[in-house]
């Protein structure tokens, strides 16, 4: 054994040896440089698509941008500087500034769309909504994943308008003996119209009989408001396309109900939406909307395709594809040239009424089992909680949501009294259970909210349907910094001026003409506003005029009761601050591209209205006036439609905390 040792050991001195002399014989070797061809090492941008290919080293392609695209990367460059306001506002720990430049990015986006709903495909406007909601989701501290969109119409027009046909079946043929009934709104079949049969009838054919038995429900009530309104009986199947007549179908684009109202366009035709109600999910309410919306549409059209195409399409964005497609005002010459979305609009309509004239012939049953859309009304208090009134009535909370889809909280609006509505027969069981109902259990115009854990002053604000400003008014010496236990009084957000209606647009006239401007609703300014008036000049827009006076597109369609269509020459009025009348009142005498200049040095951040203010508005704004509460004021809102501080009210009428009373009348300079 010692002697195997001894042999191994030896080896491992000779091997140890003559690597030593190899070494000093490599070490005596001239080193000579070899040049090696430079090669760069392949990058992948993480920020771009792994696909793209970069070896073409050109100069990329620019396409020169017309007046309308440049329009759109103008406002959402203005965006963009309101979003890093906002992000620089939290930096500096001023959550009030952060909350106004979160809110005004918020208002402008909706502007956007208001305007433009085309804008919604458009990738830089993802990119920065995208932007824009992560910073709002992280400030007012929501965790729970938000399902922006809801109902599944949306996941079917994504694959019925996409580009894929490998499911279409050429040379389709109608089912024989179908029967076309005469109709105002022409019903042509062509290949557009023909993937959209194929879809309801073949590909997706639960889809088409869902809506069916849905229509069942609804048709009845629809069809009676139609003919009141003077507009089209088949119309009422662009429903189907719209939301699949579902009251709570939702867009991303915060489009809502059963015919998909924007905001805007709801708040025309007299639609009342706030923290509490909104009233484009009420279905009778929003039948007789887009009624009067479809026939002031036609009136200025002429061509019921045409109408349809500029529901769901801005008038620029229609007027742009016409001119494309050669001037011809004609829904199909100007086919492709219009956004996806449009270009399925048309087609589906036609395609859903044909089958719903023709169920069997097309594979469906005749008639579906459903009751006709009927109710029972009854006055209830405001700020009632749903499910003592969803007890009272022997009903689950749900049954009374889907009969009320109007209501948006734990409670009836506060302010005046509410008109619930309950299945048939159940009326009288109700009103003598409700009597029973605790007054205790009534919600209050302000809360008492004790802060938990992980809670932000946006969370709690957000709840409640106020401001972080409104907290600050309400809580004296209240910081940023808020702790578990902690009590804040908190002012619940206000309901409506007006009593709610029961079956018709809260804010609109009971004048079922409304073809023409006087016959509009017009909306009612808001407190502490004076009435200015502007000029319409060549080139002037309604969304150009509101950015001018600092307001909403559809506040200035509203108050002069017009869409948003205007001609050269009209006279608009315009409902601004009190205290920044000197200003408003140059803007009409300004040019196109003065006003535009001052727009941009107010996005950046400049506060025009005192570096442009005349003499004569320090003057006014020095005289005295005074104010008389209402209801749901807060000294926030009292001080900002003012242009003053709330410390200077509270020092003018020697207001220790915040708490003011309806009646009560202020000093306010």
């Amino acid at each position: 054994m010692q002697k195997r040792y001894f042999n191994l050991l030896i080896i491992f001195l000779i091997v140890g040896i003559f690597s030593t002399e190899v070494q000093g014989q490599d070490s005596a070797a001239e080193l000579q440089e070899i040049p090696i061809e430079k090669k760069l090492l392949p990058y992948n941008n993480p920020m771009l698509p792994s696909k793209l290919d970069f070896s073409d080293s050109s100069e990329p392609d620019v396409k020169k941008l017309d007046e309308f695209q440049k329009e759109i990367l103008n406002r959402i460059a203005g965006i963009y500087r309101l979003h890093v306001n906002a992000i620089e506002a939290q930096i500096n720990n001023d959550p009030v500034d952060a909350e106004k430049n979160i809110t005004n990015a918020l208002s402008s986006i909706q502007s956007l769309l208001d305007e433009f709903p085309e804008v919604q495909s458009n990738q830089r406007f993802n990119e920065l909504y995208r932007s824009v909601m992560t910073e709002y989701r992280e400030f007012y501290g929501i965790q729970d994943p938000v399902n922006e969109v809801e109902g599944e119409i949306f996941e079917i027009q994504e694959e019925l308008f996409s580009e894929n046909s490998d499911w279409m079946k050429e040379g389709y043929v109608l089912p024989e003996n179908i029967t076309m009934n005469k109709t105002e709104v022409p019903l042509l079949q062509n290949r557009q119209v023909n993937r959209h049969l194929m879809y309801y009838t073949m590909r997706r054919p639960e889809v088409m009989e869902k809506w069916l038995q849905r229509s069942e429900k609804y048709f009845p009530m629809m069809r009676e408001i139609f003919k009141e309104e003077g507009a089209p009986e088949e119309l009422i199947h662009l429903s189907m396309i719209e939301s699949g007549l579902n009251p709570r179908a939702r867009s991303w684009a915060a489009a809502v109900g059963m015919w998909q109202f924007i905001r805007a366009t709801g708040s025309m035709y007299g639609l009342e939406v706030n923290f509490w109600v909104d009233e484009r999910r009420d279905p009778e309410k929003a039948t007789r909307a887009a009624a009067r919306h479809l026939v002031d549409l036609y009136n200025i059209w002429g061509d019921w395709h045409l109408a349809m195409a500029n529901y769901n399409i801005s008038p620029r964005g229609l007027k742009r594809a016409i001119r494309a497609a050669g001037g011809v005002e004609d829904y199909w010459a100007a086919y492709d040239y219009l956004p996806r979305e449009t270009r399925g609009y048309v087609p589906g309509f036609i395609a859903a009424t044909m089958v719903a004239h023709n169920p069997v012939e097309f594979g469906f049953q005749k008639n579906y089992e459903g009751t006709a859309y009927d109710y029972e009304t009854v006055e209830v208090d405001p700020l009632m909680p749903l499910d003592e009134l969803a007890k009272a009535a022997s009903i689950t909370t749900e049954e009374l949501k889907e009969y009320n889809p109007e209501l948006l909280r734990w409670a009836t609006p506060p302010g005046s009294k509410y008109s619930l509505k309950l299945p048939v027969g159940t009326k009288e069981e109700f009103l003598e259970n409700y009597e029973q109902i605790d007054k205790a259990d009534r919600s209050r115009n302000i809360a008492m909210h004790t802060v938990q854990r992980g809670e932000t002053l946006g969370y709690i604000a957000r709840k409640y349907g106020t401001s972080v400003r409104a907290l600050y008014e309400t809580n004296e010496n209240l910081s940023n910094v808020i702790y578990p236990g902690q009590k804040l009084v908190v002012p619940l957000a206000p309901g409506s001026n007006e009593k709610l209606a029961v079956n018709r647009p809260t804010h609109q006239p009971r004048s079922s003409s409304s073809s023409s401007s006087s016959s509009r609703s017009r909306a009612k300014a808001p407190d502490n506003t004076t009435g200015v008036s502007y000029k319409v000049k060549k080139g002037d827009t309604v969304g150009h005029i509101a950015e001018w006076y600092d307001v909403r597109a559809w506040q200035i369609r509203g108050w002069n009761g017009i869409s948003n269509y205007i001609r050269v020459g009209q006279t608009l009025t315009v409902y601004v601050p009190e205290s920044k009348e000197d200003y408003y009142e140059q803007i009409n005498s300004m040019t196109f591209e003065k006003k535009q200049s001052i727009e941009r040095e107010q996005r950046s951040g400049k506060d025009v209205t005192q570096l442009y203010a005349s003499a004569s508005s320090s003057s006014t704004s020095s005289s005295a006036s005074t104010y008389t509460v209402r209801r749901n004021d807060t000294l926030s809102e009292i001080a900002t439609s003012f242009g003053v501080s709330v410390s200077q009210i509270k020092s003018l009428n020697n207001i220790q905390g915040s708490q003011i009373y309806v009646g009560q009348t202020l000093r306010i300079k």
